[in-house]
């Protein structure tokens, strides 16, 4: 059975795991006290959650959702999914899916006017796989390197 709870600080070292799986940073591994630092600056945001999905074998998946507020879209709040992970030997079996069908349920209990993710234009089948879940393409994501 899964289960989608907010993550603890004990549950970091598994996410931090399931980020390695799926190649969120490549080969990239966060040091656990500065995941741990960060951790608590997140959970001092509102309405800022990380969570993990487990079953009986343990931590499967982890995403974070912000539900911002806005005083655009006559206040309306937007939802915005970020770092979705599900560990490669469990892909397939709906864990990301249930994952997004509860963020898009904490978003239409926020009253959120919509719910939003951006991915890497390389992750072909990450977008077919948000796309089977109802998911549009919209507008452009635009980044920057804050640093250059």
């Amino acid at each position: 059975m899964l289960t989608i709870e907010c993550a603890t600080e004990a549950d970091l070292p598994a996410i931090l795991d399931l980020y390695l799986q799926a190649g969120i940073d490549d080969d990239a591994h966060l040091p656990l006290e500065q995941a741990k630092a960060i951790f608590a600056r997140m959970r001092s945001y509102p309405n800022c959650h990380l969570y993990v999905a487990s079953n009986e074998s343990g931590a499967v998946g982890t995403f974070a959702l912000l539900i911002m507020d806005n005083l655009g879209h006559l206040g309306a709040c937007t939802g915005v999914v970020e770092d979705v992970a599900v560990h490669p030997d469990m892909q397939g079996q709906g864990i990301g899916k249930a994952m997004m069908e509860f963020a898009k349920e904490q978003c239409r209990k926020s009253g959120c006017y919509k719910l939003t993710l951006s991915s890497n234009l390389k992750r072909h089948s990450a977008h077919t796989f948000y796309q089977s879940l109802g998911f549009e393409q919209h507008g452009y994501s635009f980044v920057i390197d804050p640093g250059s």
